[in-house]
């Protein structure tokens, strides 16, 4: 369903009724944007103007599970309900689907999110001089540049490592799997790791195809991962509570506020589908590779 005339409506109305600066238009377009890629997602075949308050519900439980903030939630909200304030004027909806939703519904409490900077700090605390220090520097990297579970990340095998594409493929719950892209960054330091420090380490057999290995040869546990964060975290100052489902949360959060399109972000985390998995299976992986390049902080640096 197509939604282009009320977007270009909405944005001239942000422009000439409210007089707002252009990066304010579109920080407004682009939360509205959100709520029709969902509408898309759940092939809801509707205008804006018929969308009713529990397709409104529907979105903010979604943007929760995809791990936004709720701060984050309140403001895409209040972002929507400027447009829905504008299909009023202009006729364009009968009725307001936001006017009863005062706050974003929480269904669970969320973790931390970090910010940007933080990450930053956490990376640049690393000692690379230590055999463990460019491992783990990559394994951040790469659960930050691919919003990976813990069990993702302890998992990844070299074989479905395909940095000259700039994938990997990742095998997630219930053994299934899926194509992620991967960063510059990331690709640079699990290079690093992998062509200078891993042929180092004496592999155990049954583990010679795993990225990441500890110092014994074998594949690290997901309670090491959490330990090397957390201790990383606190030599940063970073008073919350951190874990590597923190990275995968601030992944979903830095795409999705910086613009990324929601299908991609849904993808990449490899949720389970909230309509039918033909939706995503035709989603263009050059898609993919371009969304993590323009909207992820580190997803195109070298």
């Amino acid at each position: 369903m197509d939604w282009s005339f009320e977007l270009n409506g909405f944005k001239n109305f942000l422009k000439l009724e409210r007089g707002l600066a252009e990066n304010s238009v579109e920080a407004y377009l682009r939360d509205t944007q959100k709520l029709f890629q969902f509408s898309e997602l759940k092939q809801l075949s509707k205008k804006p103007g018929e969308l009713k308050t529990d397709d409104i519900h529907l979105f903010l439980v979604f943007l929760n599970e995809l791990g936004l903030e709720a701060n984050s939630q309140a403001r895409i909200l209040s972002g929507i309900k400027a447009f829905y304030e504008f299909l009023n004027i202009e006729k364009l909806a009968q009725h307001d689907p936001t006017q009863l939703i005062d706050s974003p519904k929480i269904t669970r409490k969320l973790p931390e999110t970090l910010h940007y900077h933080e990450i930053e700090q956490m990376l640049g605390l690393i000692d690379l001089s230590k055999p463990e220090g460019p491992r783990n520097k990559a394994m951040i990297e790469v659960i930050y540049s691919c919003g990976l579970r813990v069990s993702e990340l302890v998992g990844l095998k070299i074989s479905d490592c395909r940095f000259k594409e700039g994938f990997v493929i990742v095998t997630g719950k219930g053994s299934k799997t899926r194509l992620v892209p991967i960063g510059q960054q990331a690709i640079k330091y699990a290079n690093i790791y992998l062509n200078e420090i891993r042929p180092q380490v004496d592999i155990q057999s049954g583990y010679e195809d795993i990225l990441f290995l500890n110092r014994r040869g074998k594949m690290l546990t997901r309670v090491m991962v959490f330990i090397i964060i957390k201790d990383l975290a606190e030599a940063a100052g970073i008073r919350k509570q951190i874990s590597p489902h923190t990275f995968r949360h601030s992944f979903a959060t830095h795409m999705v506020e910086g613009g990324a399109d929601l299908r991609a972000v849904q993808e990449m985390l490899g949720h389970e589908s909230i309509t039918t998995t033909e939706i995503y299976t035709h989603l263009d992986r050059a898609f993919l590779q371009q969304t993590l390049r323009e909207f992820h902080p580190r997803g195109g640096k070298i």
